[in-house]
C-alpha cells in the first residue's frame, strides 16, 4: 500500500482535484443488455441498427379514402367527382382489395395503402352517397358509420397526398443510436419503432455509500441526548441514483478505524466501482476515514481549495483482478458533502457510466448576483442560489441573457450546515479563487442543479 508523501498534502485547486479523479478512471464500466423498460438514462455502449423500416409499409396519414389521384382531376367544390367505394382497410389489417379506376377504398389513419392507390383524400373533402345516389350524410362526417356505396370528392388530390411512404422516417439497417448517447424517452421510442426490444448499454456504476459518526442516527430513530439524524447517507444515495449510478448503503460506521475499514473492505469484495464516505476526513482525533483509505488502498489527494468542502479525500483501492474501486471521502457537513459530490463524485459516476468527456460536467450558464457575497481567500466558492422567475416559471434574464439570482435562504443560508437553503437552491453560483468579495450585480458562472 502506498500513501502520498506529506509534502504533497497541499491544497489542490478544484480543477486539479477533478482531473486527478477522472484520470484514475481507465474507462467505462462493463456492457450489458437492457430491456427498453430498464434503459431510460443509460448510456449506449455499441451502435444500434434499425431492424425494420419506419414505417414498414406505405400507410395513410389520415382517415379518408384511398384513391388513384388521376381519378380526382378536375374535382371542385361545385363539381365533385363520384367514386365507387369497393371496400375498406383498417389499421392493423392487410388490404384485401385493390383500388380500381373510378373507385375508392375507405381507409383509417395508419392503415396500409391498398394496391393501385397513390393518394388519400381526407374524409373532410368527401360526401357519402346512398344506394339511391343521394347524399347519405353531411359533408365530411366522421368515417365511423356504415361504409357508403359511393362518395363525392370535392377537390383534386395530388399523387402522394396523405401517404406516409415506407422508410420515409427511417430505413431498415440505419444506425439509429451511437455509443455514448444517453437514452432519453424519445430515443427509447425510436428503438421500439425500429423493432428493437433490447439495447447494449453500460451497466450502472455500483456506488457504496457510508455515513460515519458516533452521533449519527438513522432517520426516524431516537436521537437520545447527543444524536443527530443521518442526512448525508440518504442524500448521497439519492445523488448517486440521480447521477446514473446504482447506490448501495454501507450503513453508519462509528468513529473507529476498524469499523470503517471493515465496511470499506466489504464494498471492495462486493465489486463496488466507488465508495463515498461522509464525515471523518478532517484532522480531528476521531477522523479515521483517511487512515482507513490508506489501509485499504492509497490516497491520491487530500484537501481542496473549495468552499464549502475543503476536507476532501480521494484515492483508489485495487482488487486482485486489477480492477479499481474509487475512494471518496466527503466532509460531514451536509452542504459541503453535497457540493463536493457535485464537483468530484458526479463527474466520476458519469464517466464510469460511459458518458463522453464533454458530457461529464454540468453545462454552465451566466448569472447576475442579486446580493453581495464574500468567501475565504484563495478558495473557489459555490454559492447556493435561487433563480428569479416570471409568472410562467421561466428564469428571468437581463438584456445580456444572464439569469437573475438571489442567495438561497439569504446570507444566513450559506452555512455548510444549512440544509433548508440547499433544498431551495436552483443552482450553484461560482465565485473564483481571486475574488474574496463580489458586489450585487456581479457576473458569475452558474451551475444548474436537478430541479423539477
Amino acid at each position: 500500500m502506498t500513501t502520498v508523501p506529506s509534502t504533497d498534502e497541499r491544497l489542490r485547486t478544484v480543477d486539479e482535484a477533478r482531473a486527478a479523479v477522472l484520470d484514475a478512471i481507465s474507462g467505462p464500466v462493463a456492457t450489458e443488455i437492457a430491456f427498453l423498460s430498464e434503459a431510460l438514462g443509460r448510456v449506449v455502449a455499441e451502435p444500434v441498427v434499425a431492424r425494420t423500416s419506419l414505417p414498414p409499409w406505405d400507410n395513410s396519414a389520415m382517415d379518408g379514402y384511398a384513391v388513384r389521384a388521376t381519378d380526382t382531376i378536375g374535382a371542385t367544390e361545385d363539381s365533385p367527382v363520384r367514386l365507387e367505394v369497393v371496400g375498406e382497410v383498417s389499421a392493423g389489417s392487410a388490404p384485401d382489395v385493390e383500388v380500381p379506376r373510378g373507385g375508392a377504398v375507405r381507409i383509417a389513419t395508419g392503415a396500409p395503402i391498398p394496391p393501385n392507390a397513390d393518394a388519400v383524400v381526407q374524409i373532410e373533402l368527401t360526401t357519402p352517397l346512398g344506394a339511391d345516389g343521394q347524399p347519405a350524410g353531411p359533408r365530411g362526417r366522421d368515417a365511423s358509420g356504415p361504409m357508403p356505396p359511393a362518395v363525392l370528392v370535392h377537390a383534386s388530390i395530388e399523387r402522394g397526398a396523405a401517404v406516409r411512404r415506407a422508410g420515409s422516417d427511417l430505413a431498415g439497417g440505419t444506425t439509429i443510436l451511437q455509443p455514448g448517447q444517453t437514452l432519453t424517452a424519445a430515443a427509447i421510442g425510436l428503438a421500439a419503432g425500429a423493432g428493437i426490444d433490447q439495447l447494449p448499454v453500460h451497466r450502472r456504476p455500483r456506488v457504496a455509500v457510508l455515513a460515519t459518526g458516533d452521533e449519527v442516527r438513522a432517520p426516524g430513530r431516537d436521537l437520545g441526548p447527543a444524536g443527530i439524524p443521518d442526512a448525508n447517507g440518504p442524500g448521497l444515495m439519492a445523488l448517486v441514483e440521480a447521477a446514473g449510478g446504482h447506490a448501495v448503503t454501507l450503513g453508519i460506521a462509528r468513529d473507529r478505524l476498524e469499523d470503517v475499514h471493515s465496511r470499506l473492505s466489504a464494498a471492495l469484495a462486493d465489486g463496488a466501482d466507488a465508495v463515498v464516505v461522509s464525515g471523518g476526513v478532517s484532522v480531528g482525533p476521531y477522523d479515521v476515514v483517511k487512515l482507513a483509505f490508506e489501509k485499504i488502498g492509497r490516497i491520491d489527494l487530500w484537501r481542496v481549495a473549495v468552499q464549502p468542502g475543503k476536507p476532501f479525500a480521494f484515492g483508489t483501492a485495487e482488487r486482485e483482478d486489477g480492477s479499481r474501486m474509487l475512494l471518496f471521502g466527503l466532509p460531514g457537513n451536509p452542504v459541503s458533502s453535497f457540493v463536493t459530490f457535485e464537483l468530484f463524485v458526479r463527474p466520476a459516476i458519469r464517466a464510469l457510466a460511459g458518458h463522453p468527456a464533454d458530457r461529464v460536467l454540468r453545462p454552465t450558464d451566466r448569472a447576475v448576483l442579486g446580493e453581495a457575497v464574500s468567501k475565504g481567500h484563495g478558495r473557489r466558492a459555490f454559492i447556493r442560489v435561487v433563480a428569479e422567475r416570471d409568472e410562467a416559471g421561466s428564469p428571468i434574464r437581463d438584456d445580456r441573457g444572464r439569469v437573475n439570482v438571489r442567495l438561497a435562504g439569504g446570507a444566513s443560508g450559506q452555512g455548510s450546515h444549512v440544509l433548508s437553503a440547499l433544498a431551495l437552491a436552483d443552482a450553484l453560483a461560482v465565485v473564483p479563487e481571486a475574488d474574496d468579495e463580489l458586489p450585487a450585480g456581479a457576473d458569475v458562472e452558474l451551475w444548474w442543479l436537478d430541479r423539477d
